[in-house]
């Protein structure tokens, strides 16, 4: 039987979470679209051919026309052109505001998938369908959509909230192990941002020597994404467009986006995440703000979960590198600093106190 967590945002919505659930997909659909006719499923190379199949078919048992889009799997493929893409087959195809995208797969097709909607006709439904583990417990829900530019990650985009997340847990089973442990960098976040009990069962199921059978765990695995996702419904409640509490989810993705794009995105986003969260600990540790047991604490639970905490950039590449982050705001940049499991700070510097943050963080 099927979980749902309730989102409250400008239009609320339920994240539906179920061990075989895609082939609900049509019933869920008619349910929060009564008025839809036309559906455009976004999908890539990877994910299609595991699942297009299923939910297409789902939703034309549903009495909706359902076509396809198929872009070449990767970072790489999240750009404006793909996006155009997208916006040449709704119009050729007739779709109004009453029809919708289905967004199928991992981030990428969640972020183009969503933007294409929140811009089409000026806004349409968009259905968040994630199957990686990353895309579940984060980038699915709260509405936020977009693409990246050679500059940097994610800077242009929307605000768009999903009708509905449909979350299969058996879409999991198909991760590749390095997928689904680049996940496992979002799940650490929430637990260090904000979740100390999420913290005691990830180390818990470490200590008991089951962090590589995770994937596998089912009833495990589940409580944790429900209370990833209960976490991230908390904070879009209290801050749906980002100018406050919502911040604190960016723990380690400032220093984590230089280093995925300098890498030309052939380092995954989680992994970059938890290099992101090492460093900027090690930082808080040289400045005074985090004990070192506290710091050993999480670097640990990073590594034992098979991810990296820390990467050998420069802290003035990184440093430059953040001036283009989407959370600075004229000279100053709003960083987020975790000093103990389960709070997290929000701490405002100028580009001057940040590289100088960094350099403690990246001391060789």
């Amino acid at each position: 039987m099927a979980d749902k967590i309730h989102v409250t945002a400008s239009e609320d919505y339920d994240v539906i979470i179920g061990s075989g659930i895609l082939k609900d997909t049509g019933s869920i659909v008619r349910d929060v679209l009564p008025k839809a006719t036309k559906i455009l499923i976004v999908s890539d190379t990877n994910v299609a051919p595991l699942y297009m199949d299923k939910v297409k078919t789902s939703i034309e048992e549903a009495g909706i026309s359902a076509f396809e889009f198929v872009f070449e799997a990767g970072e790489r493929s999240k750009k404006i052109e793909t996006v155009a893409g997208m916006w040449d087959l709704m119009a050729k195809e007739g779709f109004t505001r009453t029809d919708a995208v289905a967004a199928l797969g991992g981030g990428v097709a969640g972020d183009m998938g969503g933007f294409a909607a929140a811009t089409f006709l000026r806004g349409i439904k968009v259905i968040q369908i994630p199957t990686s583990l990353l895309a579940m417990v984060d980038s699915s829900i709260g509405g936020k959509t977009g693409i990246d530019l050679p500059v940097a990650k994610n800077q242009v985009g929307a605000f768009h909230q999903p009708a509905a997340v449909i979350e299969d847990t058996d879409c999991l089973k198909t991760l590749s192990p390095d997928l689904f442990t680049e996940g496992m960098g979002e799940v650490i976040k929430y637990a260090f941002i904000m979740d100390l009990p999420l913290y005691d069962l990830l180390k818990k199921i470490a200590d008991e020597g089951k962090a590589e059978e995770l994937s596998a765990d089912t009833d495990n695995l589940t409580s944790v994404i429900k209370a990833c996702v209960a976490d991230k419904a908390y904070v879009i409640a209290n801050d749906e467009f980002d100018t406050g509490l919502r911040q604190i989810l960016n723990f380690g993705h400032t220093v984590g986006h230089v280093i995925e794009a300098r890498s030309d995105f052939s380092l995954a986003h989680g992994v970059c995440v938890a290099k992101g969260m090492g460093i900027v600990t090690d930082a808080a540790v040289k400045a005074g703000t985090c004990d070192i047991d506290e710091a050993s604490k999480m670097k640990d639970l990073i590594e034992r979960y098979g991810l990296p905490s820390s990467d050998d950039i420069s802290a003035e590449d990184a440093a430059e590198g953040a001036m283009n982050d989407k959370k600075k705001r004229g000279d100053t940049l709003s960083l987020i600093v975790v000093n103990e499991i389960g709070k997290a700070s929000i701490v405002k510097m100028t580009s001057e106190e940040y590289l100088a943050f960094l350099k403690k963080g990246l001391a060789r």
